[in-house]
């Protein structure tokens, strides 16, 4: 069997793979969802869903630091990774010991295209397919509930702090649910300065709790950087996390609004 991964490499499987290595924590749950269970061997110490297996499954280092020497001893019939969550230079590495399946997303299409993908390689096709169906129902069913636009600023990280550029899946997202990204004309993860944030007053300040795990004193310490903007906490999974977690990501972004007054 030969498959191609989002990043156009060619993976060649002789038998559906039984011993599974995932190094990205949206991926490891939508393995979950999908039904598999034994088969995942190993996964990072940032793969919090579901809980049984982040307390049971063997655990294989951080999404940027993997632990090799464990992968090598675990075997894996397959590594499922990411481009923009792991280190390039591991990923590259690994594949010339095993197979990898690396995603690459952006958009809603694209993170349709990753689940139906991984549930061909194992054999999982009819519940990749029903999962993409409930996603898209959720997401064509509360669109017209998002029908105005409000500036925000999304920050991911704190000293520097950074935001998110137009090719993301957190700036499509958020552009999904009604908000501009007022950083919408930068790539990637960009930072940004106290004098920047002042300067572009957003209506709207989302702090991420993750990557980095903002906090209620840090709503302050924004305030005083831009006094006009409303800030508030942000459940970063419901924004980057792009498996089957967005079958939730509808519903929370109307829970925003309702908290921000907006719906």
């Amino acid at each position: 069997m030969i498959f191609k991964d989002q990043l156009n490499h060619t993976i060649e499987l002789t038998t559906v793979p039984k011993r599974i290595i995932s190094v990205v924590p949206s991926q490891t749950e939508l393995l979950f969802e999908l039904g598999l269970d034994e088969e995942v061997i190993g996964i990072t110490k940032f793969c919090v869903h579901p809980n049984k297996w982040k307390l049971g499954k063997t655990k294989i280092g951080g999404t940027k630091n993997l632990n090799i020497k464990k992968i090598e001893a675990l075997q894996p019939d397959l590594i499922i990774a990411n481009k923009e969550e792991n280190n390039a230079e591991q990923i590259k590495f690994l594949q010339q010991k095993f197979s990898v399946w690396t995603s690459n997303i952006s958009t809603l299409d694209e993170s349709l295209a990753m689940v139906k993908s991984i549930g061909e390689l194992f054999g999982k096709t009819k519940n990749a397919t029903t999962l993409c169906s409930a996603i898209l129902c959720e997401f064509e069913t509360y669109k017209p509930k998002f029908n105005k636009q409000y500036s925000v600023l999304y920050l991911i990280w704190k000293t520097p702090y950074m935001s998110i550029g137009n090719d993301t899946i957190i700036h499509y997202l958020l552009n999904y649910c009604g908000f501009k990204n007022v950083l919408s004309n930068k790539k990637r993860y960009p930072e940004i300065s106290e004098t920047e944030i002042a300067m572009l007053q957003p209506e709207f300040i989302f702090l991420s709790s993750e990557p980095y795990p903002f906090k209620e004193k840090h709503i302050n310490e924004l305030h005083e950087i831009s006094p006009t903007s409303k800030i508030i906490l942000v459940d970063g999974e419901m924004f980057s996390w792009y498996g089957s977690r967005l079958k939730l990501a509808p519903s929370y972004f109307l829970r925003l609004h309702k908290l921000l007054n907006l719906s």
